[in-house]
């Protein structure tokens, strides 16, 4: 049962790390989603490089593939405890260090959203997506809006009573998001209510 639960680990890395923004931006757009906005090779690129049709199917793509191998570990093979964090921190592994691009990758924000996806269905991802719509209106780095809905979700879990399993997992997971937004993180978080104020001509 380990070597099969390794062996699974090792493919949702793999599955994790394939590259389906940057694959649709190359061959439905013919461009290099990398070469737009922040550079990230991630579905945001894609809408800024292709708009919402494109974007969407890489957004979707993404969230798939940490949604997929984590979800028929823990619903459909039951599997639990230590062998269930490898394996649902591996497809985000794999995306924000993905061998495909040199072990470069994105910020693993929508494979985040699929592996709790396939942890608890649609609970943590709810929370999250109410939780990141409140913090980047709060906010005014989307970087410290990620970071602070990881932590709204793991205080959810806290206070639900969750496994450790889970609580182990959003720990991992929230630090993979951390190293990845790490280079906007150097500054302090700003209010956007305070910030609009300060400079009330910009938006």
């Amino acid at each position: 049962m380990i070597v099969l639960q390794l062996a699974f680990a090792g493919l949702a890395f793999l599955i994790g790390a394939m590259p389906f923004s940057l694959w649709v931006g190359k061959f439905a757009l013919d461009k290099d989603i990398r070469d737009y906005g922040d550079g990230n090779p991630g579905a945001s690129n894609v809408i800024r490089a292709g708009g919402l049709k494109w974007g969407g199917v890489a957004l979707m793509l993404d969230i798939s593939k940490g949604a997929a191998p984590v979800g028929l570990a823990a619903q459909v093979f039951g599997w639990d405890g230590f062998a269930l964090v490898i394996i649902a921190i591996m497809p985000v592994l794999g995306h924000a260090f993905s061998p495909f691009l040199n072990f470069n990758g994105g910020k693993a924000i929508a494979t985040t959203a699929g592996i709790w996806i396939g942890l608890t269905l649609l609970t943590v991802p709810l929370i999250g997506m109410i939780a990141l719509t409140f913090w980047f209106f709060t906010l005014t780095k989307s970087a410290w809006a990620t970071m602070f809905t990881a932590l709204t979700v793991m205080l959810y879990l806290l206070l639900s009573g969750a496994s450790f399993t889970l609580i182990t997992i959003c720990a991992l997971n929230w630090a993979v998001l951390a190293y990845k937004h790490r280079h906007e993180l150097h500054t302090l978080p700003e209010l956007r209510l305070f910030h609009d104020a300060e400079y009330p001509g910009k938006v």
